[in-house]
């Protein structure tokens, strides 16, 4: 198993923890990191994009001059897309962009990411992030004390003294273990865990 330091707040360690090998040190294979990051974004996708075809188009249905004897081009409708204010051709309309990932591969593809924090010396065991009121100062010198500017922070429980304390921080995260997902781990730096949170973690990844 590997072993991390457990941290306060002040960088100090305080103890040590053992990293399920299961969970934090499994092979990393990034198509498929890359398929499941693919289908998070796109869930992310309103898909509300939408325009009139000629069947939507308000208007009378009536042909508008006769087909034969005026001289000008036979014509239908004025809903016709070829016509100015008609229904527009091929145009887009509501869907759905979500992608099927198994949940089998969702969770590998977490332990794959988690694997990759710990191999980059990129992950940080905390003891515990509460913090004693909302000041968004003292969140920063606690950052400071890591020397890290994009973090993702995944806590035990719901802390609001930390989840305000860090609103105006950029690029920075706070989330409960429940939320974990690929994207934002991959997508910060550095990643905290809460030594609480850990044992969730390898409880709902765990073989």
């Amino acid at each position: 198993m590997t072993v991390l330091d457990v941290y306060n707040l002040q960088k100090e360690k305080v103890s040590e923890v053992e990293l399920n090998k299961d969970v934090f040190s499994v092979p990393i294979k990034k198509h498929v990191l890359h398929q499941v990051v693919v289908a998070q974004l796109a869930g992310h996708r309103t898909g509300t994009a939408a325009s009139k075809n000629r069947a939507a188009v308000k208007g009378s249905g009536a042909k508008l001059w006769r087909q034969k004897g005026t001289g000008r081009a036979r014509v239908g409708k004025a809903s016709s897309p070829t016509r100015k204010g008609g229904g527009v051709a091929f145009g887009p309309s509501p869907r759905s962009y979500d992608q099927k990932i198994p949940k089998k591969v969702r969770k590998s593809a977490l332990r794959m990411a988690l694997t990759d924090k710990v191999q980059c010396e990129q992950l940080f065991v905390i003891d515990d992030f509460t913090l004693p009121e909302i000041k968004t100062k003292h969140f920063v010198e606690a950052m400071n004390q890591f020397d890290v500017q994009k973090a993702l922070i995944v806590t035990n429980e719901k802390s609001e003294n930390l989840e305000k304390s860090s609103k105006n921080v950029p690029k920075i995260k706070v989330m409960r273990s429940e939320g974990l997902n690929v994207y934002d781990i991959l997508k910060h730096d550095t990643l905290f865990l809460e030594r609480m949170a850990v044992d969730k973690i390898q409880e709902a990844l765990g073989s």
